[in-house]
C-alpha cells in the first residue's frame, strides 16, 4: 500500500510551487487559483476515492475544490481508499500576492467522519502546545489563561508571546494581554501557521488568540492531533441564517466549545503544509537556475510521526545540478 503522506506531501508542495510563481503580484485571486487548480490536478493522481469535507466553499462559489467534491484518482470506485480531505490551499493569499511572509499550502486527510464538517464562519479559539495542555479555558479570562501558561512553561507571563490577528474585533482581546504583561505578535493572516507554531518548540510563539475561520480551526485540530497540542474553538454565529445553516449540516449546539478530538475526531490523521513565503516555521519556495526548493512538514497521527522535508525538484536537463544550500 501506498504511504499517503507522501502522497499528500506532493500535493502541498505543487501547489506551493504554483503558488510562489505569482508572489508579489498584487493579485490575491490569482495567486488562489493557481494553488487551488494544482492541488486539485494533483489529487487526482493519488489512488483514492477522496470528498473534500473543508474546502474553497459552497460548489456555486468555488468551480474548484468546493465543500462535497469528490478527488482521486479512484474515487467513487468500489473498494478503494475512501479519505476525507480538508484543504486550505493558500493561507495567506495576501501575504502572497504582497510577498510579505507566512503563506503556506495546507491538506489534513483522514478516514471518513475523521474531520469535522465545519461551516465558513468565524470561530473563537484558543491553542497552545504540549506543555499547556488542559491548563486553558476558552470562557476563563485572558489573565487566567496566560498565568496558567505560563505555570505549565515554567516562566513568567511577560515571557509569553501571544499571536493575534490584526483585527479590530480583537481590541478588547489585545488590551487585556497587553494588561496581563505579556508580549503580542500581531499577524495579518495566517492564524492556522501561527497555531501549529505554538505546539512546534523553537518558534517563539506560546498560545494563539482570539477569533478566525472555523475550517482553519479543524485544519489546525489535525496538525496539533499529530503534535500533541491543544484547540479549544467555539462557532461565531453572526445571524439566523448562517445558523439554520449550521442546524442543516448537523450542528444543533452552535454554542458548544468544540476540543480538539472533537474537531479532529480521526484515528489515521495525516497533515501536510509547504511554505510558499518565509515564515517562523517553514521556508518559502526558492527558484533557481537547476530546479525548485520547498520546504515542508507532514505528520501523521498513527504512526505518530513529524517530518520536517527540504526538497529539491530538479529541473528535467542533463547538465542539471544539486545545490547543498
Amino acid at each position: 500500500m501506498f504511504d499517503l503522506s507522501l502522497e499528500v506531501l506532493r500535493v502541498v508542495e505543487e501547489a506551493a510551487i504554483a503558488s510562489a510563481r505569482t508572489m508579489g503580484m498584487g493579485n490575491p485571486e490569482t495567486a488562489d487559483r493557481a494553488a487551488v487548480e494544482s492541488m486539485r490536478r494533483c489529487l487526482d493522481t493519488i489512488a483514492i476515492d477522496g470528498t473534500i469535507v473543508i474546502g474553497e466553499g459552497e460548489r456555486d462559489a468555488a468551480p474548484m475544490l468546493f465543500i462535497g467534491e469528490k478527488v482521486g484518482a479512484a474515487k467513487e470506485q468500489h473498494g478503494a481508499l475512501s479519505v476525507d480531505i480538508a484543504v486550505d490551499p493558500l493561507e495567506g493569499t495576501n501575504l502572497c500576492s504582497t510577498g510579505a511572509g507566512g503563506a503556506i499550502t495546507v491538506l489534513a486527510a483522514s478516514e471518513r467522519g475523521g474531520l469535522l464538517h465545519a461551516p465558513d464562519c468565524y470561530m473563537q479559539k484558543i491553542v497552545v502546545g504540549p506543555a499547556a495542555k488542559g491548563a486553558v479555558d476558552l470562557d476563563a479570562p485572558v489573565k487566567y489563561n496566560l498565568k496558567a501558561i505560563a505555570r505549565r512553561l515554567q516562566r513568567g507571563v511577560d515571557d509569553l508571546v501571544v499571536v493575534v490577528l490584526d483585527r479590530p474585533r480583537h481590541q478588547d482581546l489585545i488590551a487585556d494581554i497587553r494588561e496581563a504583561g505579556a508580549r503580542i505578535r500581531l499577524i495579518a493572516d495566517g492564524d492556522l501557521s501561527a497555531g501549529i507554531g505554538a505546539a512546534v518548540a523553537g518558534t517563539g510563539v506560546h498560545a494563539v488568540m482570539g477569533s478566525g475561520g472555523a475550517p482553519e480551526g479543524v485544519l489546525t485540530a489535525a496538525a496539533l492531533r499529530c503534535l500533541n497540542g491543544e484547540i479549544l474553538g467555539r462557532l461565531v454565529v453572526k445571524d439566523e441564517a448562517q445558523k439554520e445553516r449550521m442546524c442543516a449540516m448537523g450542528i444543533q449546539d452552535t454554542g458548544k466549545i468544540y476540543t480538539t478530538h472533537e474537531l479532529a475526531p480521526g484515528r489515521n490523521i495525516v497533515f501536510a503544509a509547504s511554505g510558499v513565503t518565509d515564515g517562523n516555521l517553514l521556508q518559502g519556495v526558492r527558484f533557481f537556475g537547476d530546479g525548485t526548493r520547498t520546504q515542508s512538514i507532514v505528520m501523521t497521527h498513527t504512526p505518530a510521526r513529524v517530518r520536517f522535508i527540504d526538497t529539491v525538484h530538479l529541473e528535467n536537463k542533463p547538465d542539471v545540478k544539486v545545490r547543498f544550500r
